[in-house]
């Protein structure tokens, strides 16, 4: 059977779709690109706000069109299928099977027996989730993690290092929805690590809503530094990068393993997500104004060459026009090298929901496109530094007039961070290294040339 899949959300969820590619090519399926050739659709959704939410019942919708061509099965899983079980299958009868987070067990035994017309349609026993579980939800299997197939091309893979968040933010739902954190065993995660290595992966990135909590629950203390020194030593990787690195989290053994190891990315991913003192307590934050600025502080001392970047959230309930003018002021002198902003969502569930004062729309709407607009004269101003600096390259493709090739270095995220353009002076080979004069810049992006 040809299966087409399609990953909504985050890098994590995106883990989530490689393992069950791997399971269903495994039992013999064959993964296919174009949902027209597919015999079923599976769409793997995100619940976290209500832009994704939107987006997951939009992708739902679209494929279900396929059902009138070849395909004869659509599938949904995934956090927005864990949230709102009930309401979907009442709304969607397009959508032939639900699998839920915790169902992940049976993934393969609910689609055999949906294709059997065996399935017992025992979903119904689950409504909506209205309290954090209790107990974490089960990771895949060692194997599973192992087998996964990597979308992400040849490059990089996401090494997911814990599930679930014991955080419990007023405004967030991952912990209604995933549960506590776990993690995973060290030495899993660091054998998969070398199975990537073995498959020509350069560059691992280092995934959890947390990963400064790895390890608290199975050892008793923090270990995300000795993980990753554990994974510099593995050959054929040149680069380790974390992601979602919480202020609180990061201590001087972190800090002092990122500038000691020369494969770990001289990069912070640390979501602030607000600056005043009154809205991270509404937030439930596990930090205030003093102890961000301090971290980033000692941060920038030890790692002078150091990319950091931040989310913030605008418009959370009870944000004051002061508090807002004090989380500008904040960006404007931090100069974060990269920052993503986004407006505060009123999920379901959420302490936040209940709180009064929650912000026009319009005002938030307006906050976001003033914090965007601070960033971008940051950013232009941060780049246009490095104008003349040498940067090594990891070459990653061409653009379509095939005037620049296009690459990173160790100081962007895929997908997330801007691009670098080299000229194309000479023929280079896509996946190779090349060290690059950095000859101008944009808002978001540099302009480099081969170092003759």
């Amino acid at each position: 059977m040809k299966v087409g899949f399609v990953s909504l959300g985050c890098s994590k969820n995106l883990v989530d779709t490689e393992i069950a590619i791997g399971i269903l090519k495994e039992h013999g399926m064959e993964i296919v690109n174009n949902p027209e050739e597919a015999e079923m659709i599976i769409v793997n959704t995100c619940g976290f706000i209500d832009s994704a939410k939107e987006e997951a019942i939009n992708t739902l919708l679209e494929m279900s069109e396929y059902k009138k061509k070849k395909c004869k099965y659509l599938i949904a899983m995934g956090c927005l299928v864990q949230r709102y079980t009930d309401e979907l299958k009442r709304s969607m009868p397009e959508v032939d099977l639900w699998i839920r987070l915790d169902q992940y067990g049976h993934f393969y035994t609910d689609i055999e027996n949906l294709i059997n017309n065996k399935l017992e349609n025992s979903n119904k026993k689950y409504g909506k989730l209205t309290n954090y579980p209790k107990e974490p939800l089960p990771l895949p299997t060692k194997e599973q993690f192992f087998e996964r197939e990597i979308s992400t091309g040849e490059n990089f893979a996401y090494l997911k290092i814990g599930e679930g968040c014991s955080n419990r933010c007023t405004y967030c739902a991952i912990p209604f929805i995933r549960g506590p954190f776990i993690s995973r065993p060290e030495e899993d995660i660091i054998e998969e690590a070398k199975l990537l290595a073995k498959k020509g992966i350069k560059e691992l990135i280092v995934i959890a809503q947390d990963t400064t909590k790895y390890g608290l629950d199975l050892y008793g203390e923090p270990r995300l530094a000795q993980l990753l020194r554990k994974l510099c030593k593995i050959d054929g990787i040149e680069w380790i990068r974390f992601l979602y690195s919480y202020p609180e989290g990061i201590d001087d053994e972190l800090i002092k393993a990122v500038k000691e190891e020369k494969k770990i990315c001289k990069y912070f991913d640390i979501p602030i997500q607000h600056i005043s003192n009154s809205v991270l307590k509404r937030m439930n934050r596990k930090t205030n104004k003093q102890n961000i600025e301090d971290v980033i502080s000692k941060i920038r001392a030890n790692i002078p060459d150091v990319i950091i970047r931040t989310t913030v959230m605008v418009g959370f309930p009870g944000e004051t026009k002061e508090d807002f003018n004090e989380l500008c002021e904040f960006l404007k002198k931090a100069k974060f090298e990269n920052l993503g902003a986004f407006t505060y969502s009123k999920e379901d569930g959420t302490p936040a929901s209940r709180l009064k004062e929650q912000v026009h729309y319009m005002t938030k709407k307006s906050r976001y496109n003033k914090i965007m607009q601070i960033q971008q004269e940051v950013s232009k101003e941060n780049l246009e530094k490095l104008i003349g600096k040498e940067i090594k390259v990891l070459v990653e493709g061409i653009t379509f007039d095939e005037k620049y090739y296009v690459g990173r270095s160790q100081y962007e995220v895929p997908d997330i961070d801007g691009i670098i353009y080299i000229k194309n002076d000479k023929e280079l080979e896509i996946g190779n290294f090349v060290n690059c004069i950095i000859v101008d810049s944009n808002e978001y992006d540099l302009i480099t040339e081969i170092k003759k």
